[in-house]
């Protein structure tokens, strides 16, 4: 992965490789950025400059045997970690079980979202996570000595989804590292990783990708009409993946584009025999998918709380695509001071009962059901 193959972020860039070059480089460091904002790939792009043995000014070489493997991932010193699903072929799975597809999966993009690799690797939507079973995988990789670089390079992919065992045993790493042995922890949510983690981490913050960057990125990868691209841009917000998502009209966005407006013309029509149906047809889902929803949900009840209060400035404060707009433009009249924390309380609640496994039907149904005389106190 090259530096100048990501979009934008160019003070980041300079920073990582002066960094290198003053011989700066933290043991574990900590990239927090956005989905869509490309932080996993110059966490990549960042490993294969320090371990580079012809480094440019501003990037690596791209030439030498080592950039060469790093462009495969397959470079001996690089390790990753990334959340992973139990199956009847992996009950105690660990990442090396996915290591081919997750490679896949990593090549076949600069940006990444969770919810694509989740799918990638379990088909029907099972709970991802970074097991205890991990841990002596670490132990054995880290205390390997280097074949090649200076560094042992070990990205651990969304780290708020490990294990408590097995965070507690790479915070012992972090404290007395190995020599040579460089961490970088990439994530979306810093506030769900444990705290003594965090301390013993170098936070390097990473926004949101600028417009006219974003902008840029996508004319060179896309051809779209000017107007078209302008749209993108502005709703995208900075978010790589979301920009192609709507280019390439996501089914799964569809899909809970349409569960959304089904669940609230239903509620208010206290129809509950459709809402019944609807509470059958979302339980059939994998949990991990019912919570992409529930967060969806939320969104949407943002942009129409948004949208509900300064309604002249939609094009500036909301976010939303052709189709979202065009059902909020009617629908956010009922999302109002009096009811909208009511609402947005009631899917965070749904949604942390979804993640604790309780009955699906249940979480689902009582959130219909007290939604209903929400949305009739929108006055």
């Amino acid at each position: 992965m090259l530096f100048r193959e990501i979009v934008g972020h160019q003070d980041i860039k300079e920073r990582l490789i002066q960094g290198v070059k003053d011989k700066r480089i933290s043991h574990a460091q900590l990239f927090l950025g956005p989905e869509g904002s490309g932080k996993l790939a110059l966490a990549i792009a960042y490993a294969q400059y320090i371990s580079c043995t012809n480094q440019q000014e501003h990037d690596s070489c791209g030439e030498c045997p080592s950039c060469k493997k790093f462009v495969k991932l397959i470079h001996p010193d690089l390790h990753f970690v990334y959340p992973v699903v139990a199956s009847t072929k992996f009950p105690k799975p660990v990442s090396d079980n996915y290591l081919n597809e997750w490679r896949d999966y990593i090549l076949s993009s600069n940006y990444h979202k969770y919810e694509h690799w989740q799918q990638t690797i379990s088909s029907d939507n099972k709970q991802a996570g970074i097991f205890v079973h991990e841990s002596p995988a670490i132990l054995r990789k880290l205390n390997l000595k280097t074949y090649e670089a200076e560094y042992k390079t070990m990205i651990i992919w969304f780290p708020e989804k490990m294990n408590e065992m097995c965070a507690n045993k790479l915070l012992k790493l972090l404290e007395e590292p190995p020599e040579k042995t460089l961490f970088l922890l990439v994530t979306e949510n810093s506030q769900e990783i444990i705290r003594t983690i965090l301390s013993r981490t170098q936070l390097l913050k990473i926004p949101k990708i600028d417009n006219e960057s974003l902008k840029k990125g996508l004319a060179e990868k896309h051809h779209l009409p000017a107007n078209e691209l302008e749209y993108i841009v502005r709703v995208a917000n900075g978010n790589f993946v979301k920009a192609e998502e709507m280019i390439s009209e996501n089914e799964d966005n569809t899909l809970y584009f349409t569960m959304f407006t089904s669940l609230m013309r239903n509620c208010y029509a206290y129809n509950v025999l459709e809402i019944q149906k609807w509470v059958d047809s979302i339980a059939s889902w994998g949990r991990e998918k019912q919570k992409f929803f529930l967060v969806y949900a939320l969104k949407m009840i943002r942009e129409n709380i948004v949208l509900n209060q300064v309604p002249t400035e939609k094009q500036q404060l909301n976010y939303l695509s052709e189709k979202e707009l065009d059902f909020s433009s009617k629908f956010s009249a009922f999302i109002t001071l009096n009811n909208v924390q009511m609402i947005a309380d009631e899917f965070d609640k749904a949604c942390f009962h979804i993640e604790r496994n309780v009955f699906s039907k249940l979480v689902l149904l009582d959130l219909a059901l007290k939604l209903m005389p929400m949305l009739r106190r929108f006055q």
